[in-house]
């Protein structure tokens, strides 16, 4: 069985699922990475680089795919997530 593919709201390029990295708005509101791809919430998938994060960013393609705002907060745990699954 082949791999699900997403696509990176911030590139735009397609790739498995488990080398994006998934951003979850949680029932509660709370923006987190989800790692396991397993949290409940509705979701969108970023890739492993900082630029992806800042384009997304740049044009709010990650707010108007969760459908929220997202404060500066969140940005920088989002930041912090992907800095570390880059390395």
């Amino acid at each position: 069985m082949a791999e699900p593919v997403r696509m990176c709201v911030g590139c735009h390029e397609r790739a498995g699922k488990k080398e994006l990295i998934r951003i979850v708005r949680t029932p509660t509101g709370e923006i987190v990475a989800d790692a396991l791809g397993k949290t409940p919430g509705r979701g969108a998938y970023i890739c492993r680089k900082a630029s992806c994060l800042a384009k997304a960013r740049k044009s709010r393609a990650l707010e108007r795919a969760l459908q929220v705002s997202i404060s500066e907060a969140d940005y920088e745990k989002l930041a912090a997530a992907v800095e570390a699954a880059d390395g």
